[in-house]
């Protein structure tokens, strides 16, 4: 699920989403596929560049959620069962899976991936601004 910061990248088969501030610069993204993802260009992200399941693919390696897909032919990301869940050693706290996230208001979340804060420095707590590198 998108964040509503976060800014569509529309193509013709899947539209990629991204919320520069949960990013952790992992660069998941550009060593998968440079040619959609690519820092030096405007726009950064350009989805018609690669086929919608190779995108797919490459989104879903991103740790922290940052980026997400909408694929037009409705297949959705199908997370692990079980959630794995990867420490990083003086880093974020990274999550896989069918994830329900319950903040103040009590509104649940849903979310697949998400990189949480192990320091408690972070300014976006749960989840991890990188504040512990700072």
């Amino acid at each position: 699920m998108s964040s509503p910061k976060a800014k569509a990248y529309p193509g013709s088969d899947i539209t990629v989403t991204f919320d520069g501030g949960r990013c952790l610069h992992f660069a998941e993204c550009v060593r998968g596929l440079p040619e959609v993802f690519d820092v030096e260009a405007r726009p950064w992200i350009t989805p018609d560049n690669a086929d919608a399941a190779t995108l797919a693919a490459v989104v879903e390696r991103c740790p922290s959620g940052a980026l997400q897909y909408t694929r037009h032919d409705n297949v959705a990301e199908t997370p692990p069962d079980p959630t794995i869940v990867t420490t990083v050693e003086g880093g974020p706290i990274l999550l896989h899976g069918r994830l329900t996230l319950t903040g103040p208001g009590g509104q649940p979340h849903l979310e697949n991936r998400m990189a949480l804060c192990a320091c408690a420095r972070s300014a976006k707590r749960p989840f991890c601004d990188n504040a512990c590198h700072a």
